[in-house]
């Protein structure tokens, strides 16, 4: 072979040869715009013109052929660049915790300390949700603030102020706003609970020792917050069973008081404003007397508020909860209920028999001077001296401690403020450590993560019960229970508003998941709620509002930001999905256009962390705004179970990427079936990219054949092509086994900087301009961005300059940016004897039978078809002009790219059957063998992706 004559035509880097007799004889007509090409020659070099007949809307684009008639052995007439193929000319498709209706199992009881056999602890409605929820509504501002609410506002706008207090924010917890305010709400409670426990000891002139008067309140609430502490650690049944007693004494205590309201008065207690149930003071009371820094309707609003923050008490125990589908709504009702007629029937009854002021003197009895216009002036009594001087020390106005004066037996009242206090206290001590710790199990900020630790069978949040202690150790060192309770109302109407928006998104997402149950629910109400409680945030306080909100904001950035790996079926997922649903529907009506072309990439990459220059390389194309799509073809179907691992490899290698995996008896087929069901719609890939076959010159011809064949289908279903190969190969010199490792994840080329290094872009056969655009956009990138882009056409010698021209003008009306253009001219003689001795001895790997002796080609039959894949002397004849312009067009890359970053070279296109699968690759092999630079070898589909009059 070696010795045989070859005769070169003129430049065969150009294409443009001119007609020669084929060894068939069959005729060979001319295109008729491009009459110098036969139909062995089709694929012609770049040139304006092409692009010059495009117009302007659409795909309709002019070339000389289109990918079918270059693809296929027939010679038919030029088509528009762009039309698709004729139906038919394509190749043929080939750790769960325990529920609580089951016992735990005697090993696990012995070792948890439990009695065995012993069932964990379970609530019913009214227990679980309905007495908690009440206890925790029932707080200290029910017996301490409330009388002092109604002076300010009056009863009849009380009705208004529950109202707004007791919408209907049901729901799940919001996280750290909501485990944060619980946390604030125990010292709320505690501050009350030591408020009402010094009043005791001052009226009974008892002086605690070695006690600062003015730290009296701070020192009181962290002893009382510590037993508290004690009591959550012990365990949440002691919580339970003293809340039982808790909830009895709290109903003896408004016994205790509306009987009191019904004793008969007398002197000692009209002198503190009590007159018994009157009219004239119902009436007096009715209407709002503001007073002081805080008299305002927000103001108080802000104070009243934090009596309903006890909505969510049950849904925060719902893992200790029987049936928390039924028990939580059925009780919370119930519970907001009971506590609203309690509220407004304390508010009323309070406010028809005791006046907002009085003196508690006796001597203010019977006076009577003609100038007395106070309510008590009817009764006998005369405050107007100590009103007009703001000295009252009684009465609704200015006593918290207006209902136990009221009461039948004070010391009855007083437990009960305990009991609301504690009580309170209790529940928000068991709520915020079990709602952060589950946000803290959800990994989705930082550092919080040691507090999510559970100890014991239950998982209890040791950790979490310490934290929270801290944050109420912090704020009952404040000492003042209205500045808690206002920060408390701020916090709670941040969480209400993400909790009713929560529900009003999830309803609008549609999900079949989202069923309330509730049958007056509507989330028009939901959102109506949300702005609502937004809207009494900034009216409370603009400031505190504004750092509540951009709080929420900034942890919800860093959320989305980190994107963890947690999934609750969050209505936000639902919204996604029907917002990218709509919008893969609205493109089905979109036409392609040239000015909106992406490459949407179809990847070969069997496991992504086997191939990981493959997945940059194509990374660096999409650059994560368009498809891509890693596929892998797997003869056993058991690989398909480890998708999961290959997702999560991709994540963190930070590749925007689908996975999809198939099972397939062969690479071809499974290939075949990628390319004719990957994608959506409009949103469906439009170029395959794979790895260079580096071992096909040792395995299997039908592997080979199957590898060519892809190529070939590729192009029969409207594919671009792009084949990548790395001087090392494709994997990495340590991976040689399937495993993947999430920890592993190895260095490549197109992941470091290139500095100014070169792309050098062989545009040897115009395809639309796929080649010219895949350099462009990985010169965009961080990495490539100072990579200078060569891109070198060839021309006969006599037009170099005029060709020189011609393509300068063209790259600069594409607005490339690239600058070098090298215009080589034909290519004559012979390719050096090293090239042909390679050559030879590539083809002798694939050979039919032994090579015939030099010089006796006769000795070979010609009409003997070769079996399919092997190379016969029919085949090298056939296709000699081809094997010796591939061995002459290495020389020359030898020549000029061997320091380049990256080669770039228009793909040798084939008609399906022109030669076999062993020869294809023996081209491809000659022009990449020996190159220390990668090469990507890129045909394009023949339509048009760059045009002059996109610019």
């Amino acid at each position: 072979m070696a010795s045989q004559q070859r005769d070169y035509e003129a430049s065969t880097l150009s294409f443009h040869q001119e007609e020669e007799e084929q060894p068939s004889g069959r005729d060979s007509p001319k295109c008729s715009l491009c009459p110098c090409l036969t139909y062995k020659d089709k694929d012609t070099g770049p040139s304006s013109g092409f692009y010059a007949r495009s117009m302007v809307l659409g795909w309709l684009c002019c070339s000389c052929l289109s990918l079918e008639a270059l693809h296929s052995n027939t010679t038919e007439r030029c088509m528009p660049r762009g039309e698709p193929p004729k139906p038919g000319s394509s190749v043929a498709s080939t750790s769960a915790e325990e529920p609580c209706t089951q016992p735990h199992s005697q090993d696990d009881s012995e070792n948890s300390g439990a009695r065995p056999g012993k069932a964990p602890l379970c609530f019913g409605w009214v227990m679980g949700v309905m007495i908690r929820c009440m206890l925790h509504m029932w707080s200290v501002i029910l017996y301490l603030r409330l009388p002092w609410i109604t002076a300010q506002a009056g009863i009849g706008s009380k009705f208004f102020l529950i109202s707004r207090s007791l919408g209907p924010e049901l729901g799940s917890s919001i996280g750290i706003i909501f485990a944060f305010a619980n946390s604030v709400a125990v010292a709320m409670h505690t501050v009350g609970f030591a408020e009402t426990l010094l009043d005791l000891l001052r009226d009974h002139k008892v002086q605690l020792l070695n006690i600062d008067p003015e730290n009296e309140l701070q020192v009181v609430g962290m002893v009382i917050v510590t037993i508290l502490l004690g009591v959550a650690l012990a365990s949440v049944e002691w919580e339970s069973k003293a809340q039982i007693i808790f909830f009895f004494l709290i109903l003896l205590s408004f016994i205790n008081y509306l009987l009191g309201t019904l004793l008969p008065t007398n002197p000692s207690r009209q002198a503190t404003g009590f007159f018994g149930y009157q009219g004239s003071i119902l009436l007096e009371n009715m209407v709002p007397q503001w007073r002081g820094p805080e008299g305002s309707f927000f103001g108080m609003f802000s104070i009243f508020f934090s009596s309903a923050t006890g909505l969510l008490t049950g849904t925060n125990i719902s893992e200790d909860l029987k049936d928390p589908a039924t028990a939580i709504p059925k009780g919370t009702l119930l519970a907001i209920m009971w506590t609203t007629l309690s509220y407004l029937g304390i508010s009323a009854t309070i406010g028809s028999c005791m006046i907002r002021d009085a003196s508690g003197n006796m001597t203010d009895m019977g006076v009577w001077n003609g100038s007395c216009l106070g309510p008590e002036c009817q009764y006998g009594w005369d405050f107007s001296s100590c009103r007009e001087r703001g000295s009252c020390l009684y009465g609704l106005s200015n006593h918290y401690q207006a209902m136990s004066m009221v009461s039948a037996f004070s010391p009855l009242t007083s437990a009960g403020v305990f009991c609301a206090a504690l009580s309170s206290a209790l529940s928000c001590f068991v709520s915020a450590p079990k709602v952060f710790q589950w946000l803290c199990q959800d990994k989705l900020y930082p550092v919080i993560g040691f507090f999510g630790k559970g100890y014991g069978k239950k998982h209890e949040p040791l950790r979490g019960y310490l934290f929270t202690f801290l944050i109420a150790v912090g704020f009952i060192l404040t000492g003042d229970l209205n500045t808690i309770a206002a920060i408390i109302s701020n916090f709670y109407l941040c969480s209400y508003a993400l909790v009713n928006f929560g529900c009003f998104h999830a309803s609008l997402s549609q999900s079949p998941g989202w069923r309330p149950s509730f049958c007056w629910y509507s989330p028009w109400l939901s959102l109506l709620g949300s702005l609502l409680c937004l809207l009494i945030m900034f009216l409370l306080n603009w400031w505190a509002a504004l750092i509540a909100v951009l709080l929420i904001l900034l942890l919800l950035f860093y959320a989305f930001h980190k994107k963890p790996d947690v999934n609750r079926g969050s209505s936000v997922q639902v919204g996604t999905y029907r917002m990218a649903l709509s919008y893969l529907v609205s493109l089905t009506n979109v036409q392609d256009h040239v000015k909106n072309f992406r490459p949407q990439c179809l990847v070969l990459t069997g496991p992504p962390s086997q191939r990981p220059a493959l997945v940059d390389f194509v990374g660096a194309l999409t650059k994560k705004t368009s498809l891509m799509i890693c596929g892998n073809v797997v003869l056993e179907p058991q690989a398909i179970q480890e998708s999961e691992n290959h997702v999560n490899w991709l994540n963190v290698r930070k590749i925007r990427s689908f996975y999809t995996v198939i099972s397939a008896p062969r690479l071809r087929s499974g290939a075949q079936s990628l390319m004719q069901v990957a994608g959506l719609g409009q949103l469906k890939p439009n170029l395959l990219v794979l790895g260079y076959k580096q071992n096909w010159q040792e395995v299997q011809i039908s592997a080979v054949e199957d590898y060519v064949g892809i190529l070939h289908d590729a192009l029969d279903y409207n594919y671009g092509v792009c084949i990548l190969r790395m001087p090392g190969g494709l994997s990495p010199a340590t991976q040689h086994q399937a495993q993947v490792s999430l920890h592993r994840q190895p260095q490549t080329l197109f992941q470091s900087r290139q500095g100014w290094r070169t792309v050098d872009v062989y545009w040897l056969s115009d395809d639309g301009g796929l080649t010219m655009l895949i350099p462009y956009l990985l010169t965009h990138t961080q990495k490539w961005a100072r990579c200078p882009v060569r891109v070198f056409v060839s021309s006969p010698r006599e037009q170099l300059e005029d060709k020189h021209k011609e393509i300068h003008s063209l790259l600069r009306r594409f607005s490339l940016g690239f600058q070098h253009v090298t215009v080589l001219p034909e290519l004559t003689g012979k390719p050096q004897e090293t090239s042909q001795k390679a050559f030879e001895d590539l083809v002798a790997l694939h050979w039919l039978q032994k090579p015939p002796p030099k010089g006796n080609l006769e000795s070979t039959s010609l009409n003997t078809p070769a079996p399919s894949g092997y190379i016969s002397e029919q085949d090298l004849q056939a296709n000699q002009k081809q094997s010796e312009w591939h061995m002459c067009l290495h020389e020359v890359l030898r020549q000029y790219s061997q320091d380049a970053a990256l080669i770039v070279m228009s793909l040798p296109l084939i008609p399906r059957s022109a030669c076999p699968g062993a020869l294809y690759m023996t081209w491809l092999e000659m022009l990449s063998r020996g190159l220390t630079s990668p090469i990507a070898f890129i045909h394009g589909k023949q339509q048009d992706l760059l045009t002059t009059y996109c610019q």
